[in-house]
């Protein structure tokens, strides 16, 4: 499991300037890899797709947080949000998709 939670100095630096213990980054990294897997199995039931969604809106936004506390407002605060519109565009066509699909198997 090394390899799978390795991070860059970068991304280390990142999480010990915000005052999170590095642990806290390794963590992220294997709920972030799950959460990846969770959304695009297609076999994965939706109770889990929706635990992992809800999972990266709190990473995203508890990052812009942060961000903010930290540094106070600049473009770091900026990214996470971005990435969580992205993920937001994701679960509106996740649902859509789910819903044709109930609908097709309802005719």
């Amino acid at each position: 499991m090394p390899a799978l939670t390795s991070q860059t100095e970068l991304a280390k630096e990142g999480i010990r300037h915000l005052g999170y213990p590095e642990y806290f980054g390794n963590a992220l990294v294997v709920f972030k890899v799950i959460g990846v897997l969770a959304i695009v199995i297609p076999k994965v039931p939706a109770r889990i797709k929706e635990w992992a969604y809800a999972g990266f809106t709190f990473d995203f936004l508890f990052a812009a947080i942060s961000h903010g506390a930290v540094d106070g407002i600049n473009g770091q605060i900026f990214f996470p949000l971005v990435v969580l519109a992205i993920l937001a565009v994701s679960y509106i066509y996740y649902h859509k998709n789910l819903a044709n699909s109930s609908s097709k198997l309802d005719h």
